[in-house]
Formats: C-alpha cells, structure tokens, sequence
C-alpha cells in the first residue's frame, strides 16, 4: 500500500513521541532499537479497512519517524514493525501483527481474542513458530487525538497538604453502575463522578479521590471464557490513554475524563490515579503481540538473562517492564507527566511500586526510576505513592522508598486488625497509631508517608472483615483456592449473616472501632469506598472479575448504613478540627526539656503512664494515648497551641475501669467519640481521675477542657 493523503510524507521529528497534530497534519514516532523497518497503518473511519501503508522514513537515536501532512484528530492507525523473529535471543517481531503506539492518547475498538493475534502459530504451543495471519481485523488501533481543551472555570490546580490528606479509593465503573439518581447511560461512566455523587464524597469529609487503574484495558481470554472480567484494571496496555469502556460517547473519552477531573476540583477533590507501570497485558511468552512485544520485546521487558525467551516474571502476572532501559524510563515518566500537566490529575499511586525501583541488584532506593521522577518539575509537586511490595526477591520495601514518596502501609492494616479481634497487644499497636515512626521516621519523612488503610479494593471489605473467617471466592471460578487466606478478619461469632443480635451489635461496633482507628491516627488515611456505609463482597476477598453486583456499590442504603455515614463524617470532622491527629512531626514520646512537654504519653487503665515492663505484657490490650497539644508543632522550638487528646482503646472482650489521667492544662475530659454509644459523643463530661467504663472492644477519644464554656453539643450530631 502508498499514502493517500494529498501531500507526500516528510521526515518529521523524532519528538515528541506517538502521534502529535499540528493543525496541518500528524507526526509519527516510535521507539526501537532493534527493528530494521517500520510501517505506519492508516484505516478507515470504521478501523476495518486499512487505506494507507506507509513506511517511516527516518531513523534518529533509535526512534524511527515521520510526517505525515492531512491526518487529523480521529484519524486511525497502528503500525506494523520489521524485525528479527527469534524468540531465543528475545526478539519477536511480526509485521502481520498490527502493533500499538506504546504513546497512543485514544484506542479504538476492543480486543478480539483470535489465534491471529499471537506471534506465533498458537495451535501448536510453541512460541519459537511464526504466524503469517494479520493480526489487524482484531485488534484494537490507536486513535490520533486533538488535545485541547478549555480548563478555564477551573480553579488553578491547590494540592491538598498531606497532613490534611484523607484519601478515598473508587472504582469508576462500580461506584456509579447502581446510582439511583444518575441517567442510566452515565452509570459506570467518567459522567458519572458528577452532581450528586461528587456533592457525596465532599460531605464525608474525604479530600482526594483515587481512582482504580483508567487506563486502557484488556480482559484476560481466561476470564470471558467463565464469563467474567478484568474488573479492577490491573491489566493494562497503554499508559496515555483513558479506558474507553468508562466513556459515555467512546469518540469522547478524552474529554470525558477532563471533564470529570474539572468537575472534582471544583469540589475541591483532588484526583489520584492507581497506575500500573510494572506489567502489561502482553503476559508472558505465549501472550498475544498487541505492542510492545512486538516493536521491541528486548528493550521493553526484562528477560531472564540465560534465556531471554523468558521474561523475568516479579509481577506474578508474565511479564515485567524493563524500568533499567532508558527508553522505558522516559516512557513511563512521559506518561505521568502527561496525566499531570495535561490531565491535571493530582497524584498517582503505583502498583507493585517495588518493580519500579528495581534494577538489576534488586530494589534500590537510588533506583533511575526514582531519580527521574525526583527531579522532575512536574512531577515533584504531585503525590506519589507507593505500593512498596511485589513477588520478586526482596519486594517488601515498607519504608524503604525515597524522601518524597508515601507508601501504602500494609503493617497498619495487619496489626490494627489484629488488634481488634484480641490477637495482638498495645506494645504491637502503639507504633502504628503514630504513623509508623519504626518505618518512616528517617531521612526527614513525614508521617504523612504512612498512608494507613485497613482495607482496600483487594481483599475483604470492612463489612465483611467483621462477617467472615473464611473467603468465599467461589464465583470466581477457581474453587475458592484464589485470594488470600490470611485476612487477619473474625466474624463475631457466626459466619456470614445473622439474626442473632448479639453478633451484629458487635459487628457494628467493631465497624466503628475500625473506622475510629483509621481516622484518628497519625499518617495519612484511606478509607476504601462503600466501607462508610457497610458494603459488603459476600465474602469475596478477591473481587478483581467481577463485573457485576458482587463489586458494584449498592446504594440502598439502610437505616445502619445511614448512621455509619454520619459517625464516619463525625471522624472526618474531627480529624480537620484537631490538629493534633494529623502532626506532621512524628510524635515519639520523648520528653523535651526545654518545653518541658512529651508529645505522646502512653497511658495504663489505672491513669498512670505505662511502665516498661507493663509494654512487655502480651495481654496488656486496653490503654490510653495521651496526644498533647503544647508539645512542638513544627521545627520552631516553641510550645504549640492545640487541643489535647485522649484516645482509649480497650481490644479485651470485657468491660475496663479506666481512670482519666490528670494532665496539664484542664480538669475535664469532653468526650468526644464512644464506638459503643455513636450518638452520644460529644456530650460527656468526666473530672481527672474519675474512672470511666470502657466496654469491651471500644475506642474513646477526649479533648481536655478547662472549664464548662464548651460547644458540647459541637459532635453530638452528625
């Protein structure tokens, strides 16, 4: 095939990467360094019909390149890439199989699982044979894209402060799929973050909303064979380009997502992406050639060194992205500064972050990964999180990324809930309430790099934590042996749903010990979506397939759920009141002698402060954190001016007399929170050294007072 636009093709640039319009017409780049030609494919309006082959004319430090004059926004293409096939030196080129701009900003069409789409003839299991079949005709194209939008009427872009920063982690499609009050074609849809919805997650006291993985998605041949779906997105195969199936009008995702993101900040939302930089949808050598496997497997992905027909498999998912090779740096770093600059997204947090800080001695905190993101302008003023493990040799990193990055803090998780179901004491809890100083009180970190959570999209939803020894994956169809089994969850006393009475009072208060401990810790918090109003999985701890009523949020929301909103709102609350539950300075309970004040002092039932050997007591599971409000609050050396707090927390099964310390600075404690009475917080009123009865598996919290001219009405109602 020749150009059939009206002007012929020039040698363009070798940058910007992908498809760029001028206004004029498009230039065309792609890197590899090992291809010996490559074609540029143009198709019809429809993506059936290829109408242009055309061959790139140029070569420039390894990215191949042209300019093409009359393509326009909406054009379609991908490129078929000339190369040695030789599997055994980790090279698989194909040129029937049409292959994906690794920078596309817009796919077009899905997937269609067919042997043409695999490198190799897949009829006879082995990948070092070679298909002749075009793999076109089922394959999804890329899409050239106009990327201007108006952002005027947005507010200029006001990072929340992390101290400040209460995250609430979303999928897209499952949070609106079941909304009553949204058109029925916007559920599920980027539209569908709008109006009433948005107004929702703004009143729960939330600031930043993270989105499960948007890019673009693959679903795995296995699971619509089982009739069911790649889910929560971990499954990606370009990194530039929103998932169309969130899209209302498919011609329209870009804009789509711009719109959604516009309207979250004029909330004042910010908005974080779940991004997976570690693996593609390519799988492992018997996957399909859909793009990078097939423009130059040996510089995208990591081989085994011996055998580089093998890719280095850290993910558990086939492949791994090669994070060592320059090219694939910048790639990864180009595409969040797009979604940032562009996009105006506020952050990212990064799926099996470990992979991407490790070269080839395993992870390193001085990784090229982590310097180019350190340096950059762009990204240096966005978050960035971690999630600091993977499968690979020494892939658990809690703590060990760079100043600059926070990190999901999976020891919270684990001990916290431990903790309420009477399976580890103070001494194992103390740490994690003042945001893992253990782990991130180096370097200069701030607490606010714990990012705290005690659940998330993959495993057990709060109301199922509290329901369930056991996972219940069955309807994945794996005979329930996928997911974890070591949920660290108790069911109270039955299995699953009950009428006994007994049991779901303790299931309600546990919900609320829970969020209580989430939301009134140091560090950043995370509060996974549906857990405010009791959401439940039926027990399924690993929903990542299903597309359906089991993952989709159900609004019907009754009378309990109702009341676990406003006493989730009542934590938020609170946690923005006192600044003393979210100090950027880790509180250490080192008593400073010039102020003559200890940030933290750690309190036994009798109101006395611990002792040494009362925290090598493995039974010790009810104490106090004293938090007071005149220890330092930044690295000026002067007294604060907060409020102090008291938290009691009592993970024994029976009833405690707990004696409310005396302290500097008032003679009353306010209560403020009692898991036990929801609705009566904020009207108490108890002297120093009066004992308080603290039920069984609760949490308190107090703010001292000096005198009686107090709002104690202030938390009384939500």
């Amino acid at each position: 095939m020749v150009a059939v636009t009206g002007s012929p093709i020039r040698e363009g640039l070798p940058y910007p990467l992908g498809a760029t319009w001028d206004g004029k017409g498009v230039n065309f780049a792609l890197f590899s360094a090992y291809a010996t030609r490559v074609e540029l494919c143009l198709f019809d309006e429809a993506g059936e019909r290829e109408t242009a082959r055309i061959e790139l004319p140029e070569y420039t430090d390894e990215i191949w390149h042209g300019y093409v004059p009359d393509v326009h926004p909406g054009s379609i293409y991908g490129y078929r890439v000339y190369g040695p096939y030789e599997p055994r030196n980790g090279h698989r080129f194909n040129p029937n199989k049409l292959v994906l701009d690794p920078y596309a900003r817009g796919h077009f069409d899905d997937l269609t699982w067919n042997p043409a789409v695999f490198g190799y003839q897949l009829e006879s299991g082995d990948d070092t044979t070679f298909d002749e079949r075009d793999s076109a005709p089922f394959v999804p194209k890329c899409v050239v894209v106009d990327p201007n939008f108006d952002w005027k009427g947005e507010p200029e872009r006001r990072a929340v402060p992390w101290e400040h920063t209460i995250i609430y982690e979303v999928h897209l499609r499952g949070y609106t799929k079941l909304h009553p009050e949204l058109p029925k074609e916007w559920c599920g849809t980027y539209k569908g973050l709008s109006g009433k919805v948005i107004q929702y997650i703004k009143s729960l006291g939330v600031t930043s909303v993270e989105l499960l993985p948007i890019h673009s998605i693959i679903d795995d041949s296995l699971l619509l064979d089982k009739g069911l779906k790649n889910y929560w997105g971990y499954n990606s195969f370009g990194f530039f380009a929103p998932a169309r199936r969130y899209a209302h009008e498919h011609e329209q995702t870009l804009r789509e997502f711009k719109e959604m993101v516009a309207r979250l900040h004029n909330t004042g939302l910010e908005v974080i992406l779940d991004v997976v930089y570690n693996h593609t949808a390519e799988g492992n050598h018997l996957g399909p050639t859909l793009s990078f496997k097939g423009i130059d497997n040996a510089s995208y992905y990591r081989v085994l060194p011996d055998e580089p027909c093998y890719y280095i498999n850290d993910t558990g998912t086939g492949n791994t992205l090669n994070l060592s090779h320059i090219r694939v740096i910048q790639m990864v770093a180009d595409s969040l500064r797009y979604w940032a600059a562009e996009t105006h997204v506020d952050g990212f947090r990064f799926d099996l972050g470990t992979i991407l800080a490790r070269e080839a001695k395993g992870f390193d905190g001085q990784s090229g990964f982590l310097k180019a993101c350190c340096q950059d302008p762009e990204l240096r003023t966005v978050k960035l999180i971690a999630e600091p493990w993977d499968c690979g040799p020494g892939g658990y990193q809690v703590g060990g990324f760079s100043p600059g990055w926070a990190e999901w803090n999976d020891k919270f998780r684990d001990t916290v809930r431990d903790f309420w179901r009477g399976a580890a004491p103070a001494s194992a809890l103390a740490p994690r309430l003042c945001a893992s100083g253990d782990l991130f009180n180096h370097r200069g970190r701030k607490p606010s790099a714990s990012v705290n959570f005690i659940t998330a999209h993959d495993g057990f939803t709060l109301s199922d934590l509290v329901s369930y020894n056991d996972k219940h994956n069955e309807a994945n169809g794996e005979d329930n042996k996928d997911g974890q089994a070591n949920n660290r969850s108790w069911n109270c006393g039955a299995e699953g749903p009950t009428d006994d009475e007994n049991v779901n009072a303790l299931r309600r208060r546990q919900r609320r010990n829970f969020l209580a401990t989430l939301l009134l810790s140091q560090g950043t918090p995370m509060l996974l979506a549906g857990d405010e109003f009791g959401r439940t999985q039926q027990g399924n701890n690993n929903a990542y397939c299903q597309d359906n009523v089991i993952s989709w949020v159900d609004w019907n929301i009754d009378e309990e759920g109702q009341a676990l909103i406003c006493f989730a709102q009542k934590l938020t609350a609170l946690r923005h009141k006192y600044p003393i539950l979210r100090r950027n300075r880790f509180l250490t309970g080192i008593y400073n002698e010039e102020l003559d004040v200890k940030d933290v002092t750690w309190i036994n039932a009798s109101g006395a402060e611990m002792k040494p050997e009362q925290w090598g007591d493995m039974n010790m599971e009810c104490f106090g954190m004293l938090m007071d409000g005149r220890a330092q609050p930044t690295g000026i050396r002067k007294r604060g001016g907060d409020a102090t707090l008291l938290m009691v927390l009592n993970g024994y099964h029976d009833l405690v007399g707990f004696t409310l310390p005396e302290t500097v600075g008032g003679s009353y404690w306010q209560l403020l929170i009692d898991t036990n009475l929801p609705e009566d917080g904020g009207v108490g009123r108890f002297t120093t050294g009066e004992v308080y009865g603290v039920t069984g598996r609760l949490l308190l919290l107090f703010v001292l007072q000096t005198d009686d001219r107090t709002g104690l009405q202030e938390f009384a109602k939500c």
